[in-house]
């Protein structure tokens, strides 16, 4: 990539369809969860004007009412207002869910089967995953998407604190920044574009929202050629599922590294931590953060590849992007010494048999210090591995 560019990353808030999906989803998993720790849960979900439809696999001891915990995942994302068509208390729900395939259930089981190569749990599914960090923000992630993220955060505190009762919970944003010689240099422009309601005039809402911008982006970076666009078509009162239709898993840059990073293209909600496309993907940002915290490298990406049924992962991989301090190789070679990928370890190595999920889905799957995959906790054993 060029020294001198710009990049742009996107984020969308609770209430955008998609994220409406993500978080039903992930609350079916935790609900699993809460019970049975050993859930197997691949929960889809589709929203559209005022219909939830649950479909997927799920094998789980766990006894509870799907669609109370649909409703009251919609009313803690804020569909509860007199106006809204998709509304927590009045949508229809369909519930499609079935058990899982006793074929795949085999390959993940750690259990001998005809056919099987191990006993040990294999992975779910065959998949590339990656894993990213740098040292832009304190996060240890890109800046565009981390930046954009932090704009919707507080707008979002701001909404169901019943700060501004104009704002509704559809909203997304876009920042732009530019990079000179690698570096974060300044923000060129913000975009958010946030539902409302009919009364409040278009002054106000800019007004508002390039003070959220102000507030929570760092000041150095905001110059007199930032540009702030608001609400570009002027206005946005129809939104949600009412506007558009809404599924689990289409938001996955959003939800990784905003298009910097790469992705391996499987999605993260509604799934259990069997599932490798999620728990290999948080592992592998778990290792790079901590790569990154060590000084290791500015940047690193970190390649694992799987095969179904299978224990071991068939590749690893990684990519200092030219700022590694010590070589590749002795990077690679002190990760396979503190860290393993087999499916079983991953879950055992961060505890992910806890309901948790909810707290992953909005507003980046990298960003809350408090989650297992974003634990400072390795820094020490990566650092005596190498010899340091």
């Amino acid at each position: 990539m060029a020294k001198n560019f710009i990049f742009s990353s996107e984020s969308v808030g609770e209430g955008h369809p998609d994220k409406v999906s993500d978080y039903i989803s992930d609350s079916i998993l935790d609900a699993c969860l809460e019970q049975d720790p050993a859930s197997r849960v691949a929960c889809e979900t589709l929203v559209k004007s005022n219909c939830v439809v649950l479909g997927g696999e799920i094998t789980t001891k766990a006894k509870f009412d799907y669609e109370k915990v649909v409703r009251q995942a919609i009313r803690e994302i804020g569909y509860i207002n007199e106006d809204d068509v998709f509304h927590a208390d009045s949508i229809f729900f369909t519930n499609y869910l079935t058990a899982q395939s006793p074929d795949i259930a085999q390959g993940v089981d750690a259990e001998a089967a005809e056919g099987k190569a191990t006993a040990e749990q294999g992975a779910g599914d065959q998949g590339i995953m990656f894993g990213y960090a740098c040292n832009e923000t304190k996060e240890l992630m890109p800046a565009p998407v981390m930046f954009s993220h932090r704009v919707l955060q507080e707008m979002a505190r701001v909404r169901h604190a019943g700060e501004q009762p104009w704002l509704r919970p559809d909203v997304k944003s876009q920042v732009a920044v530019e990079y000179v010689d690698n570096q974060v240099k300044s923000i060129k422009n913000v975009v958010v574009s946030t539902q409302h309601t009919e009364e409040v005039s278009h002054s106000q809402i800019e007004e508002f929202c390039i003070g959220v911008i102000r507030k929570v982006l760092p000041t150095e970076l905001i110059t007199d050629e930032t540009e702030f666009l608001i609400n570009p078509t002027g206005k946005f009162v129809i939104g949600g599922p009412q506007g558009d239709a809404g599924l689990t898993g289409r938001k996955i840059i959003v939800d990784t590294y905003g298009g910097w990073g790469r992705h391996g293209g499987g999605a993260f909600s509604g799934k259990d931590p069997s599932k490798v496309d999620r728990s290999a993907a948080y592992m592998c940002r778990w290792v790079a953060k901590n790569v990154i915290a060590a000084d290791f490298a500015d940047r690193i990406e970190l390649q694992v590849a799987y095969a179904i049924g299978y224990p071991k992962p068939t590749s690893i991989s990684v990519d200092t992007f030219g700022t590694a301090k010590v070589s590749e190789e002795q990077i690679v070679s002190a990760i396979e010494k503190v860290f393993s990928f087999k499916p079983a370890d991953i879950v055992s190595q961060m505890d992910l048999l806890q309901p948790i999920y909810r707290k992953s889905t909005n507003y980046g799957h990298f960003t809350k210090a408090d989650l297992p995959w974003e634990q400072l906790n390795k820094i020490e054993e990566l650092k005596k591995a190498i010899g340091q």
